[in-house]
Protein backbone atom coordinates (compact mmCIF):
# COMPACT_ATOMS: atom_id res chain seq x y z
CA UNK A 1 0.00 0.00 0.00
CA UNK A 2 1.45 3.25 -1.02
CA UNK A 3 0.15 4.96 2.07
CA UNK A 4 2.09 2.79 4.45
CA UNK A 5 5.57 3.08 2.01
CA UNK A 6 4.96 6.48 2.23
CA UNK A 7 4.96 6.52 6.46
CA UNK A 8 7.74 3.93 6.55
CA UNK A 9 10.42 6.78 4.12
CA UNK A 10 9.16 9.73 6.15
CA UNK A 11 10.48 7.22 9.19
CA UNK A 12 13.54 6.79 7.49
CA UNK A 13 14.27 10.32 6.13
CA UNK A 14 12.73 11.96 9.63
CA UNK A 15 16.28 12.39 11.70
CA UNK A 16 18.38 13.80 8.14
CA UNK A 17 15.07 16.41 7.74
CA UNK A 18 15.24 17.24 11.24
CA UNK A 19 19.00 18.19 10.86
CA UNK A 20 17.56 20.10 7.73
CA UNK A 21 14.95 22.25 9.49
CA UNK A 22 17.76 23.01 12.13
CA UNK A 23 20.34 23.99 9.80
CA UNK A 24 17.42 26.58 8.23
CA UNK A 25 16.24 27.98 11.14
CA UNK A 26 19.40 28.33 12.30
CA UNK A 27 20.41 30.57 8.99
CA UNK A 28 17.01 32.56 8.57
CA UNK A 29 17.07 35.38 5.97
CA UNK A 30 14.26 37.89 5.41
CA UNK A 31 11.84 38.51 2.58
CA UNK A 32 13.36 38.68 -0.94
CA UNK A 33 16.52 38.28 0.79
CA UNK A 34 16.64 34.24 0.92
CA UNK A 35 20.10 33.47 -1.17
CA UNK A 36 21.82 31.63 0.69
CA UNK A 37 18.33 29.01 1.90
CA UNK A 38 17.68 29.54 -2.14
CA UNK A 39 21.21 27.92 -2.67
CA UNK A 40 21.04 25.35 0.39
CA UNK A 41 17.38 23.96 -1.29
CA UNK A 42 18.92 23.48 -4.35
CA UNK A 43 21.66 21.49 -2.93
CA UNK A 44 18.89 19.48 -1.72
CA UNK A 45 17.01 18.98 -4.69
CA UNK A 46 20.27 18.17 -6.07
CA UNK A 47 21.10 15.28 -3.84
CA UNK A 48 17.87 13.85 -4.31
CA UNK A 49 18.15 14.07 -8.03
CA UNK A 50 15.22 16.51 -8.86
CA UNK A 51 15.98 19.20 -11.74
CA UNK A 52 14.67 22.83 -10.55
CA UNK A 53 14.11 26.34 -12.25
CA UNK A 54 14.98 29.57 -10.65
CA UNK A 55 11.35 32.02 -10.37
CA UNK A 56 11.04 35.13 -8.34
CA UNK A 57 14.91 35.85 -7.96
CA UNK A 58 15.14 33.46 -4.67
CA UNK A 59 11.88 30.90 -5.29
CA UNK A 60 12.08 27.91 -7.42
CA UNK A 61 10.07 25.19 -9.32
CA UNK A 62 10.86 21.51 -9.40
CA UNK A 63 8.68 19.33 -11.60
CA UNK A 64 8.22 15.28 -10.78
CA UNK A 65 6.48 13.32 -13.14
CA UNK A 66 4.97 9.90 -12.48
CA UNK A 67 3.11 7.38 -14.97
CA UNK A 68 0.97 8.89 -17.53
CA UNK A 69 2.46 12.50 -16.68
CA UNK A 70 -0.85 14.48 -18.62
CA UNK A 71 -3.33 12.76 -16.28
CA UNK A 72 -3.54 14.94 -13.49
CA UNK A 73 -1.31 18.11 -12.40
CA UNK A 74 -1.57 19.11 -9.17
CA UNK A 75 1.55 22.11 -7.14
CA UNK A 76 2.62 21.45 -3.48
CA UNK A 77 4.00 24.85 -1.57
CA UNK A 78 6.29 26.01 0.59
CA UNK A 79 7.61 29.47 2.17
CA UNK A 80 11.32 29.82 3.00
CA UNK A 81 11.52 33.16 4.43
CA UNK A 82 12.25 34.51 8.01
CA UNK A 83 10.97 37.43 10.43
CA UNK A 84 12.62 40.75 11.65
CA UNK A 85 12.69 39.01 15.37
CA UNK A 86 15.86 38.49 18.09
CA UNK A 87 15.28 34.98 18.86
CA UNK A 88 15.11 33.70 22.86
CA UNK A 89 14.90 30.52 22.60
CA UNK A 90 18.30 29.00 24.33
CA UNK A 91 18.50 25.60 21.68
CA UNK A 92 21.57 24.57 19.37
CA UNK A 93 20.16 25.67 16.47
CA UNK A 94 19.26 29.15 17.86
CA UNK A 95 19.44 31.67 14.93
CA UNK A 96 23.27 32.93 14.19
CA UNK A 97 21.68 36.21 12.16
CA UNK A 98 20.88 38.70 14.49
CA UNK A 99 17.45 40.34 14.37
CA UNK A 100 16.21 37.85 12.41
CA UNK A 101 14.30 34.36 13.45
CA UNK A 102 12.52 31.45 11.69
CA UNK A 103 9.17 32.13 14.09
CA UNK A 104 6.36 31.63 11.73
CA UNK A 105 8.15 28.30 10.82
CA UNK A 106 8.57 28.62 7.44
CA UNK A 107 11.56 26.53 8.01
CA UNK A 108 9.74 23.57 8.87
CA UNK A 109 7.72 24.25 5.99
CA UNK A 110 10.51 24.14 3.44
CA UNK A 111 11.96 20.72 5.02
CA UNK A 112 8.67 19.11 4.68
CA UNK A 113 8.22 19.89 1.11
CA UNK A 114 11.96 18.75 0.60
CA UNK A 115 11.24 15.57 2.45
CA UNK A 116 7.53 15.07 0.48
CA UNK A 117 10.04 15.54 -2.73
CA UNK A 118 12.65 12.82 -1.41
CA UNK A 119 9.41 10.52 -0.71
CA UNK A 120 7.68 11.47 -4.50
CA UNK A 121 10.82 10.77 -6.12
CA UNK A 122 11.39 7.33 -4.75
CA UNK A 123 7.38 6.47 -5.17
CA UNK A 124 6.91 7.89 -8.48
CA UNK A 125 6.72 4.61 -10.33
CA UNK A 126 3.61 4.36 -8.15
CA UNK A 127 1.69 7.13 -8.88
CA UNK A 128 0.08 8.91 -11.52
CA UNK A 129 0.44 12.45 -13.20
CA UNK A 130 2.87 15.02 -12.82
CA UNK A 131 3.73 17.41 -8.76
CA UNK A 132 4.57 20.72 -8.87
CA UNK A 133 6.72 21.80 -6.24
CA UNK A 134 7.15 25.88 -5.54
CA UNK A 135 9.59 26.70 -3.03
CA UNK A 136 8.54 30.31 -2.36
CA UNK A 137 10.07 33.56 -1.35
CA UNK A 138 8.68 36.77 0.58
CA UNK A 139 5.46 35.14 2.31
CA UNK A 140 5.69 37.89 5.40
CA UNK A 141 5.98 40.76 3.08
CA UNK A 142 3.94 43.13 0.71
CA UNK A 143 3.15 42.35 -2.16
CA UNK A 144 4.23 37.93 -1.52
CA UNK A 145 6.34 35.81 -2.99
CA UNK A 146 3.32 34.57 -4.13
CA UNK A 147 2.59 37.00 -6.76
CA UNK A 148 6.15 37.04 -7.98
CA UNK A 149 5.86 33.49 -8.80
CA UNK A 150 2.36 33.13 -9.93
CA UNK A 151 4.01 36.18 -13.02
CA UNK A 152 7.02 34.11 -13.91
CA UNK A 153 4.59 31.42 -14.45
CA UNK A 154 4.79 28.57 -11.72
CA UNK A 155 1.35 28.04 -12.19
CA UNK A 156 1.72 27.73 -16.40
CA UNK A 157 2.45 25.09 -18.74
CA UNK A 158 1.05 22.60 -17.62
CA UNK A 159 -1.57 24.46 -15.27
CA UNK A 160 -2.32 22.52 -11.69
CA UNK A 161 -5.57 21.07 -11.16
CA UNK A 162 -5.10 22.04 -7.26
CA UNK A 163 -2.52 23.75 -4.88
CA UNK A 164 -1.86 22.30 -1.47
CA UNK A 165 0.27 24.24 1.18
CA UNK A 166 0.16 23.66 4.77
CA UNK A 167 1.14 25.72 8.09
CA UNK A 168 2.86 24.89 11.42
CA UNK A 169 0.02 25.70 14.33
CA UNK A 170 1.25 25.94 17.89
CA UNK A 171 -2.30 25.82 18.93
CA UNK A 172 -2.70 22.62 17.80
CA UNK A 173 -1.55 18.66 19.37
CA UNK A 174 1.87 16.75 18.25
CA UNK A 175 -0.06 14.27 15.70
CA UNK A 176 -3.18 16.35 14.50
CA UNK A 177 -4.45 18.14 11.36
CA UNK A 178 -7.18 20.82 10.79
CA UNK A 179 -8.89 21.46 7.58
CA UNK A 180 -11.12 23.83 6.40
CA UNK A 181 -13.36 23.97 3.74
CA UNK A 182 -14.25 27.56 2.15
CA UNK A 183 -13.10 31.01 3.36
CA UNK A 184 -10.18 30.12 5.73
CA UNK A 185 -7.79 33.41 5.99
CA UNK A 186 -8.26 37.37 6.04
CA UNK A 187 -6.91 39.37 3.44
CA UNK A 188 -4.69 41.98 5.26
CA UNK A 189 -3.77 45.31 3.79
CA UNK A 190 -1.13 47.82 5.71
CA UNK A 191 -1.99 51.48 6.96
CA UNK A 192 0.60 54.58 6.79
CA UNK A 193 -0.61 57.86 8.20
CA UNK A 194 1.97 61.06 8.35
CA UNK A 195 0.52 63.75 10.50
CA UNK A 196 2.00 66.83 10.43
CA UNK A 197 2.23 70.64 11.85
CA UNK A 198 4.05 73.08 12.67
CA UNK A 199 5.32 71.84 15.89
CA UNK A 200 5.56 74.38 18.95
CA UNK A 201 6.33 74.41 23.02
CA UNK A 202 4.09 72.29 24.70
CA UNK A 203 2.98 75.40 27.36
CA UNK A 204 1.89 77.02 24.60
CA UNK A 205 -0.54 74.43 22.52
CA UNK A 206 -2.97 77.07 21.08
CA UNK A 207 -0.17 78.06 18.83
CA UNK A 208 -0.26 75.25 16.80
CA UNK A 209 -1.56 71.88 15.94
CA UNK A 210 -1.36 69.24 18.04
CA UNK A 211 -0.07 65.91 16.40
CA UNK A 212 0.10 63.95 19.65
CA UNK A 213 -3.62 64.66 20.74
CA UNK A 214 -5.33 64.71 16.59
CA UNK A 215 -2.86 61.18 16.12
CA UNK A 216 -4.23 59.47 19.35
CA UNK A 217 -7.80 60.76 18.55
CA UNK A 218 -7.76 59.59 15.02
CA UNK A 219 -6.67 55.80 16.77
CA UNK A 220 -9.56 56.07 18.85
CA UNK A 221 -12.15 57.25 15.76
CA UNK A 222 -10.57 54.89 12.84
CA UNK A 223 -12.15 51.99 15.39
CA UNK A 224 -15.62 53.40 14.60
CA UNK A 225 -15.18 52.36 11.06
CA UNK A 226 -15.43 48.73 11.90
CA UNK A 227 -17.62 48.92 14.63
CA UNK A 228 -20.11 51.31 13.37
CA UNK A 229 -19.84 50.32 9.17
CA UNK A 230 -19.38 47.07 9.36
CA UNK A 231 -22.22 44.05 9.88
CA UNK A 232 -21.27 42.38 12.97
CA UNK A 233 -21.65 38.66 11.20
CA UNK A 234 -18.46 39.47 9.47
CA UNK A 235 -15.16 39.60 10.60
CA UNK A 236 -13.01 42.59 10.22
CA UNK A 237 -9.93 44.09 12.18
CA UNK A 238 -8.14 47.62 11.83
CA UNK A 239 -5.52 47.74 14.13
CA UNK A 240 -2.53 50.46 14.81
CA UNK A 241 0.65 49.00 15.71
CA UNK A 242 3.16 51.68 15.67
CA UNK A 243 3.14 55.38 17.13
CA UNK A 244 6.03 57.57 16.22
CA UNK A 245 6.45 61.39 17.33
CA UNK A 246 8.55 63.38 19.65
CA UNK A 247 11.43 62.54 21.41
CA UNK A 248 10.96 65.10 24.94
CA UNK A 249 8.45 66.06 27.16
CA UNK A 250 8.43 70.06 26.18
CA UNK A 251 7.80 69.66 22.37
CA UNK A 252 4.96 68.97 20.08
CA UNK A 253 6.26 67.64 17.43
CA UNK A 254 5.91 68.59 13.45
CA UNK A 255 5.28 65.10 12.35
CA UNK A 256 3.99 62.06 13.58
CA UNK A 257 3.46 58.58 12.08
CA UNK A 258 1.32 56.09 12.63
CA UNK A 259 1.29 52.03 10.96
CA UNK A 260 -1.03 49.33 11.32
CA UNK A 261 -3.01 46.68 9.74
CA UNK A 262 -6.51 46.03 8.28
CA UNK A 263 -8.21 42.40 7.67
CA UNK A 264 -11.10 41.70 6.43
CA UNK A 265 -13.70 38.27 5.39
CA UNK A 266 -15.20 40.05 2.89
CA UNK A 267 -13.72 41.38 -0.22
CA UNK A 268 -16.36 43.75 -1.17
CA UNK A 269 -16.48 45.25 2.52
CA UNK A 270 -12.62 45.42 2.10
CA UNK A 271 -12.12 48.13 -0.27
CA UNK A 272 -15.48 50.09 0.83
CA UNK A 273 -13.46 50.32 4.51
CA UNK A 274 -10.42 51.70 2.38
CA UNK A 275 -12.15 54.57 1.12
CA UNK A 276 -14.10 55.17 4.96
CA UNK A 277 -10.74 55.22 6.15
CA UNK A 278 -9.14 57.87 4.22
CA UNK A 279 -12.61 59.93 4.49
CA UNK A 280 -12.08 59.79 8.00
CA UNK A 281 -8.60 60.17 8.86
CA UNK A 282 -8.27 63.18 6.31
CA UNK A 283 -11.72 64.93 7.39
CA UNK A 284 -10.91 64.52 11.18
CA UNK A 285 -6.81 65.54 10.70
CA UNK A 286 -8.06 68.73 8.68
CA UNK A 287 -10.43 69.26 10.89
CA UNK A 288 -7.95 69.93 13.94
CA UNK A 289 -5.87 71.88 12.00
CA UNK A 290 -2.95 69.41 10.79
CA UNK A 291 -2.25 68.05 7.26
CA UNK A 292 -2.32 64.37 6.67
CA UNK A 293 -0.73 61.91 4.26
CA UNK A 294 -2.26 58.38 4.38
CA UNK A 295 -1.70 55.51 1.90
CA UNK A 296 -3.26 52.47 2.43
CA UNK A 297 -1.25 49.14 0.86
CA UNK A 298 -2.80 46.65 -1.05
CA UNK A 299 -1.45 43.44 0.84
CA UNK A 300 -2.86 39.62 0.31
CA UNK A 301 -6.30 38.70 -0.33
CA UNK A 302 -8.31 36.37 1.44
CA UNK A 303 -7.33 32.33 1.59
CA UNK A 304 -10.33 30.51 0.04
CA UNK A 305 -10.10 26.56 0.36
CA UNK A 306 -11.69 25.05 -2.79
CA UNK A 307 -14.66 23.20 -1.02
CA UNK A 308 -14.39 19.92 -3.32
CA UNK A 309 -10.68 19.60 -3.23
CA UNK A 310 -10.43 20.14 0.55
CA UNK A 311 -13.20 17.46 0.71
CA UNK A 312 -10.80 15.53 -0.87
CA UNK A 313 -7.87 16.21 0.84
CA UNK A 314 -9.71 15.59 4.16
CA UNK A 315 -11.14 12.48 3.64
CA UNK A 316 -7.09 11.54 2.47
CA UNK A 317 -6.22 12.77 5.85
CA UNK A 318 -8.45 10.80 7.60
CA UNK A 319 -7.43 7.54 5.54
CA UNK A 320 -3.72 8.57 6.60
CA UNK A 321 -3.78 10.16 10.06
CA UNK A 322 -6.94 8.25 11.31
CA UNK A 323 -10.14 10.40 11.52
CA UNK A 324 -9.68 10.86 15.45
CA UNK A 325 -6.54 13.30 14.71
CA UNK A 326 -8.20 15.23 12.07
CA UNK A 327 -10.23 18.35 12.70
CA UNK A 328 -11.94 21.39 11.05
CA UNK A 329 -9.63 24.64 11.92
CA UNK A 330 -11.00 27.69 13.01
CA UNK A 331 -11.44 30.74 11.00
CA UNK A 332 -8.22 32.89 11.18
CA UNK A 333 -7.62 36.55 11.11
CA UNK A 334 -4.34 36.01 10.18
CA UNK A 335 -3.52 36.53 6.09
CA UNK A 336 -1.22 34.17 4.10
CA UNK A 337 -0.23 35.26 0.00
CA UNK A 338 -1.16 31.24 -0.47
CA UNK A 339 -4.58 33.54 -1.64
CA UNK A 340 -2.73 34.58 -4.46
CA UNK A 341 -3.02 30.82 -5.65
CA UNK A 342 -6.50 30.07 -4.68
CA UNK A 343 -7.69 32.94 -6.88
CA UNK A 344 -6.07 31.34 -9.78
CA UNK A 345 -6.68 27.32 -8.95
CA UNK A 346 -8.18 25.31 -6.54
CA UNK A 347 -6.24 25.22 -3.62
CA UNK A 348 -6.54 23.28 -0.04
CA UNK A 349 -4.17 25.48 2.86
CA UNK A 350 -4.42 23.97 5.97
CA UNK A 351 -2.80 22.88 9.18
CA UNK A 352 -0.17 20.81 11.52
CA UNK A 353 0.02 20.82 14.86
CA UNK A 354 3.26 21.17 16.57
CA UNK A 355 2.43 21.58 20.05
CA UNK A 356 3.67 19.62 22.86
CA UNK A 357 3.03 21.15 26.56
CA UNK A 358 4.38 18.85 28.36
CA UNK A 359 8.14 19.57 26.44
CA UNK A 360 7.35 23.69 27.27
CA UNK A 361 6.70 23.75 23.06
CA UNK A 362 3.70 26.25 23.68
CA UNK A 363 4.49 30.07 21.96
CA UNK A 364 2.65 31.19 19.24
CA UNK A 365 4.26 32.55 15.45
CA UNK A 366 5.78 35.92 15.46
CA UNK A 367 6.98 35.25 19.04
CA UNK A 368 11.13 35.08 20.17
CA UNK A 369 10.29 31.62 21.67
CA UNK A 370 8.52 30.33 18.88
CA UNK A 371 9.59 26.25 18.24
CA UNK A 372 7.77 23.24 17.17
CA UNK A 373 7.99 19.75 17.96
CA UNK A 374 10.15 18.48 15.06
CA UNK A 375 8.26 14.91 15.13
CA UNK A 376 6.01 17.20 13.06
CA UNK A 377 8.30 17.03 10.16
CA UNK A 378 7.85 13.10 9.53
CA UNK A 379 4.28 13.41 9.94
CA UNK A 380 3.97 16.53 8.10
CA UNK A 381 6.53 15.30 4.64
CA UNK A 382 4.64 12.24 4.51
CA UNK A 383 1.15 14.41 4.60
CA UNK A 384 2.26 15.93 1.59
CA UNK A 385 3.34 13.67 -0.42
CA UNK A 386 0.76 11.30 0.87
CA UNK A 387 -1.64 14.15 -1.07
CA UNK A 388 0.44 14.93 -4.02
CA UNK A 389 0.30 11.08 -4.81
CA UNK A 390 -3.31 11.27 -4.39
CA UNK A 391 -4.99 14.19 -4.93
Amino acid sequence: MLDQKIKSLAKQYAPELIQVRRYLHTHPELSYQEYETAKYVQSKLTEIGIAFEEKANTGMLAVLKGKNPESRVIALRADMDALPIQEENNVPYKSVNAGVMHACGHDVHTTILLGAARILNETKDEWEGTIKLLFQPGEERNPGGASYMIRDGVLDNPRPTGIVGLHVHPGLDIGKLSFRKGRVMASADEIYITIRSKGGHAAAPQLTADTILIASTLIVSLQQIISRNNTPTSPSVLSICSFQGGNTTNVIPSEVKLMGTFRAMDEAWRFKAHELIRKQAIGLVESMGAEIDIHIDIGYPTVDNDPILTDAAWKLADDYMGKENVSETELRMGAEDFGYYTQIVPGCFFRLGVRNEAEGIIHQVHTPKFDIDENAIEIGAGMMAWLGAKL
